[in-house]
């Protein structure tokens, strides 16, 4: 059954435009001219995703979106903005008022379409069948005991490519006990925390709980973003992240955690559920006495070292140690290097992954080899029904290479 689109727009030429361009996709298209009827032709069609103007008639965009939230029944209906104005003060009002993302005017009708898709696949689609998907889904962790060698910029490479490379339902979980940097990394505004559940019991977590708090990404990712300010900073008790990652596992093909850089108990329970842990380190001496120290609390936890992952971080242009040298002094070789790159200060800057924003520079095709060979083996010997253009890039590379000389770069 086709989703059904409400689009409100006082202006004609907009609905016009953006109801062809649906219906094109086989979507059921309503219209409303301004922000009552919009009211009332939720009311009546309950459809699965609603596309507001900020500018209309009667009531604005924010307004329409703010009652609609005030009623249990659309609490979960996705919604986009549409707007003129891109300040930051703009966008968090945007999400305040409760919508789900946004778009500046003008914009391209592919980008809409990739969004409303993302939209409905997290809730629209998976609530109207009425039963939830159980999924055996990998997590995976990255990780580090010192601070500042790109592990949440790693963190959003990995979920931002498994969404991209399979089209599966990923989710990046920012576990920083505040002002974490998760929903920066991809240029969201952290409306929602983890925060909000942390006192609720264990045993009375639910998935519906959880996907409320998720913020949905344009790659395909949701981001379940840490507290942003230091009154609502809060932990979870290792009993609570357990269920709260089991339930993600069993209904998102993949579960990436940006954990912080310590041993809390918290902490614990995010590596003690991770089927593979990406160790981050830069190349310094800094970071080989961190990363010795790391391996051999790894060892002491009993995690199996085929579990473990080593990724070497140049972070700066500068004289750093080579990789044989730091290999050597750990008796491990590394399963990623990411090279430098003057492009990565500027992901970070703008918030878009360097494996979304640029996917044809060194460092994003090493991530882009390196989130293959982290995924679920179901997924890497079968060809995807719809191939996406990350799929593609990654097998030309493989047919390039050879399986040979990728076996030896993975170690695989």
């Amino acid at each position: 059954m086709a989703a059904e689109i409400l689009i409100a727009d006082d202006d004609s030429s907009t609905l016009r435009v953006l109801s062809h361009a649906l219906e094109r996709e086989g979507y059921q298209v309503h219209l409303a001219q301004d922000g009552a009827e919009a009211l009332q032709q939720v009311e009546e069609h309950q459809p699965d995703l609603l596309i507001l103007d900020v500018v209309m008639p009667q009531l604005d965009g924010h307004e329409v979106c703010r009652r609609l939230r005030c009623k249990p029944e659309f609490t979960r209906m996705p919604v986009i903005i549409l707007t003129a104005q891109s300040s930051q003060d703009e966008k968090v009002r945007f999400l305040d008022a409760g919508a789900d993302d946004y778009l500046t005017k003008p914009f391209h009708a592919p980008e809409l379409l990739a969004r409303i898709k993302v939209l409905l696949r997290r809730a629209g689609e998976r609530t109207r069948e009425g039963q939830a998907q159980r999924i055996e889904g990998k997590v995976i962790a990255t990780y580090s005991l010192r601070g500042g060698v790109g592990v949440s910029s790693l963190a959003a490479n990995m979920a931002t490519g498994l969404a991209q490379l399979w089209s599966q339902p990923t989710v990046l979980v920012d576990l920083a006990r505040v002002a974490g940097h998760g929903a920066l990394m991809l240029n969201l505004a952290a409306r929602t925390s983890w925060a909000e559940i942390s006192t609720v019991p264990a045993n009375e977590i639910e998935i519906d709980m959880l996907n409320k708090l998720l913020l949905p990404h344009s790659s395909g990712a949701f981001v379940l973003p840490a507290p942003s300010h230091i009154e609502t900073m809060s932990t979870f008790k290792p009993e609570q992240l357990s269920q709260m990652l089991t339930l993600l596992s069993q209904n998102y093909h993949y579960v990436v955690l940006d954990l912080p850089g310590d041993i809390s108990d918290s902490t614990m329970a995010g590596l003690d559920a991770a089927q593979e842990i990406l160790a981050v380190m830069a190349p310094d001496m800094a970071s080989i006495v961190t990363m010795k120290a790391m391996l051999e609390f790894f060892d002491i936890r009993h995690y199996p070292r085929t579990n473990i992952r080593l990724v070497l971080n140049h972070l700066f242009k500068r004289n750093d140690l080579e990789r044989s040298q730091i290999e050597n002094a750990l008796s491990r070789q590394f399963d990623l290097e990411i090279p430098f790159t003057a492009e990565a200060m500027e992901a970070l800057n703008i918030g878009v992954p360097l494996i979304v924003s640029s996917p044809n520079l060194p460092a994003s095709m090493a991530l882009e080899n390196f989130v293959f060979n982290a995924s679920k083996e179901e997924h890497r010997k079968q060809t995807p029904e719809k191939p996406s253009k990350a799929w593609q890039r990654v097998t030309s590379r493989l047919e390039t290479q050879g399986r040979k000389g990728l076996r030896q770069f993975f170690k695989f």
